[in-house]
């Protein structure tokens, strides 16, 4: 699992050129909201280039609407992936399968409505994640900043993506580049909640989110401790010296957290 998803628009040549060496652990190249109308073409056609050479996710325009279907057009065959923006029905993640067959989708959840169809859309074989765009969705929704208004829709996802049977969903922009507290409080929060991974927008993000998202040692150290107890109690119900009650769904737990720190 990804724990950083890393933003580059499109048009910016020597953005292109550098977000591949940022340390991210996947790239998404953008040719949406941070691409301006008059260079649409442009980072088409730049992306395109560039995913001769590189693996990358790409966000594409609205599903539904030409410049979608010009971007697929120049990308669906190269692209690793492509991240649909706005998705609120399964009518945008067919038009966009049908368009790019085979290829995973990432399809964010923005608006009201999307968050009312999460589940729905978590299943669509075709859709590896969802992830929450919140700055979007608290424009929509009309709440107040913090991480308060969205702890209902971030639970929401994690039930949908786990009803679901796909990956944990990945947490929205932080758009303070220079506020690291903040950055670390929202993904711990989000971690916490069930979510995995971040998007980000600036590489001097990345060094939080990964810290934030790989394994605790204080968790790993927890798992072990369970993992030889139970399997020295031969699998049955044991108490640890701290007090806590072990059983068949904690050891699994801790099981889960080792084998995803070998991961």
């Amino acid at each position: 699992m990804d724990r950083s998803y890393l933003f580059a628009p499109g048009h910016n040549r020597k953005l292109l050129g550098k977000v591949f060496d940022a340390g991210a652990d996947a790239v998404i190249l953008d040719l949406e909201d941070a691409v301006p109308p008059a260079e649409k073409s442009t980072a088409r056609d730049n992306v395109a280039f560039v995913l001769t050479t590189h693996t990358a996710w790409v966000r594409i325009n609205a599903p539904g609407t030409e410049l979608a279907g010009a971007d697929l057009d120049a990308v669906a065959s190269s692209a690793h992936g492509i991240r649909i923006p706005k998705v609120e029905t399964l009518d945008d993640i067919h038009w966009v399968a049908d368009r790019a067959p085979g290829r995973p989708l990432i399809c964010a959840i923005e608006t009201a409505k999307g968050v009312a169809n999460a589940f729905a859309i978590a299943e669509h074989p075709a859709v590896t994640h969802i992830a929450l765009g919140g700055i979007d969705l608290q424009k929509d929704l009309g709440t107040g900043k913090g991480d308060a208004p969205m702890q209902y829709v971030r639970s929401h996802l994690v039930v949908a993506a786990r009803a679901a049977g796909i990956a944990p969903p990945i947490d929205s922009v932080y758009p303070h580049i220079d506020d690291t507290d903040g950055l670390v409080r929202q993904a711990t929060h989000s971690r916490d909640l069930g979510l995995f991974g971040k998007s980000a927008i600036h590489p001097a993000q990345l060094p939080a989110i990964h810290t934030t998202f790989s394994p605790r040692q204080n968790d790993i150290d927890w798992a072990r401790q369970v993992i030889e107890a139970f399997e020295n109690a031969g699998g049955a119900a044991v108490r640890l010296a701290t007090g806590e009650f072990v059983d068949l769904p904690v050891a699994e737990r801790a099981r889960k957290i080792l084998d995803f720190a070998h991961a």
